[in-house]
């Protein structure tokens, strides 16, 4: 058993144990079931779980939240319409987010896959200072993935 105040205590029978708890106004409460004997310690047991839900929260507040982005494109993008998404692309990285770029095939564009790997392959090159590619274009049906997120900062 462990006092209030953290102090070995030594094998108490539990009687004797809930006593001492009661004598102090605190609760006897069982932190190490498995062991034998069962470790036990007298605290106030209310404080307690609120110092835990408040630790709790404190890691919460200081979790990072990452979201994915997606943005979409075709093989006949045009140039201005590129650079476009690429700057969005560019604060969605900047702002610590993820970004999903798919190229979606229409009727007989994918019977010219190289037209669109090559697109998103520009996609990636242009990204590559501020960016690290999470997975390489890889073909879902008619459409082509590839994820991009922010490089880890040393």
């Amino acid at each position: 058993m462990i006092g209030a105040d953290g102090e070995q205590l030594g094998v108490i029978p539990t009687s004797k144990a809930l006593e001492l708890a009661e004598q102090q106004q605190l609760d006897l409460v069982e932190v190490s079931p498995t062991a034998v004997p069962p470790v036990c310690r007298i605290m106030d047991y209310g404080k307690f779980k609120y110092q835990q839900s408040k630790r709790q929260q404190e890691a919460k507040k200081k979790q990072v939240h990452v979201e994915v982005k997606e943005i979409k494109l075709r093989p006949k993008t045009d140039e201005h319409d590129l650079q476009f998404k690429i700057k969005h692309a560019r604060r969605f990285i900047e702002e610590g987010n993820k970004v999903k770029v798919t190229l979606v095939f229409r009727g007989r564009e994918i019977t010219h896959m190289d037209i669109g790997r090559a697109v998103i392959q520009r996609f990636a090159a242009e990204l590559e200072d501020i960016a690290v590619i999470e997975s390489l274009p890889r073909v879902d049906g008619r459409n082509m993935f590839m994820m991009a997120g922010p490089k880890s900062k040393k």
